[in-house]
């Protein structure tokens, strides 16, 4: 009988101990590379008879231990855990990386799985964990027969255009623009969504009415430019051309992603909209006129029409 899926917030909250496989990793974007090692670990524990489990940790390791600022994620944390879910992990754990975490030895910590879990068997690529990195590879591999477990180092082997998928990757496609690049490495489209919030409304009177989305201000914005999305509201899907950027030709100023929908014209304030990245049209220009912008804009949507045409 399956298991029933479970999350949960810390390692500390009350987990039924059974006997467990554990991908270990921050995960973030849960792209092509993440789901080759976390699907593995999940036939594996199936082939077993026991539970697989996978441990992410939020803020990113890398935003505490560098102390990173602004945008650096590829996805929410909420939509890294339904991404996790979706590959058929029976537990899911989000644990909370902070100093305490950083500065734990690491054969402390692997008591910890033990203890909790009933840890069997650890998977990851390259691991470094615990106090100046010293749960690697080899520490682990010392301590498994110690502790009753087993290490599966599993180097993501998935490539796109002769090149290995990774999330480092992934942000810097991003930061260019290369829509393509991203979408192929996570195997789906990357998603941005936010409740739709009161813009200057300057695109109502040139005739684009626009949806300003108010996105988490942690997650990373493509660059710069115009996109062909697709504009989830609900369970209802719209076509939409995206801009992405400062709008210089009106004001400047922050960067904002406002969707033009297609075919719609109800009011969207206060709703939450999904915008789903397919294409890169052009990047962001500033134009001599409003009636250029307007030329342009018509000739963005024309090109999202034939792009996103059934």
């Amino acid at each position: 009988m399956p298991q029933k899926q479970i999350r949960v917030k810390s390692l500390n909250t009350d987990i039924d101990r059974q006997p467990t496989f554990l991908a270990l990793g921050s995960f973030d974007g849960v792209h092509r590379g993440h789901q080759t090692v976390i699907g593995k670990m999940v036939e594996a524990a199936s082939d077993a008879g026991v539970r697989s489990a996978v441990l992410t940790f939020f803020p990113h390791p890398k935003r505490v231990i560098h102390e990173l600022q602004g945008r650096y994620y590829i996805n929410t944390l909420e939509d890294r855990e339904i991404l996790l879910a979706g590959l058929g992990v029976d537990l899911i754990i989000t644990h909370r990386f902070d100093e305490n975490i950083r500065m734990i030895r690491a054969e402390d910590f692997v008591n910890q799985l033990c203890r909790v879990l009933d840890m069997r068997q650890i998977w990851g690529g390259n691991f470094a964990f615990g106090y100046k990195r010293e749960g690697d590879i080899s520490f682990l591999q010392r301590l498994g027969p110690e502790k009753g477990f087993t290490v599966q180092q599993v180097e993501s082997m998935v490539k796109l255009g002769g090149k290995p998928v990774s999330s480092s990757r992934v942000r810097e496609s991003l930061a260019a623009g290369d829509i393509d690049d991203v979408n192929g490495c996570l195997g789906r489209s990357f998603t941005l969504s936010g409740i739709v919030v009161k813009g200057d409304q300057r695109g109502r009177t040139i005739g684009f009415p626009t949806a300003n989305l108010a996105v988490w201000e942690e997650i990373l914005l493509p660059a710069n430019g115009v996109y062909a999305t697709y504009a989830w509201i609900d369970d209802r899907r719209f076509p939409a051309a995206t801009n992405v950027g400062v709008r210089p030709t009106i004001n400047g100023g922050e960067r904002v992603v406002e969707a033009h929908l297609f075919n719609f014209d109800d009011d969207l304030y206060g709703q939450t909209i999904r915008l789903e990245f397919v294409y890169y049209l052009r990047p962001e220009k500033k134009f001599s006129s409003l009636d250029a912008l307007k030329e342009q804009i018509r000739n963005d949507v024309a090109e999202v029409q034939h792009l996103l045409q059934p």
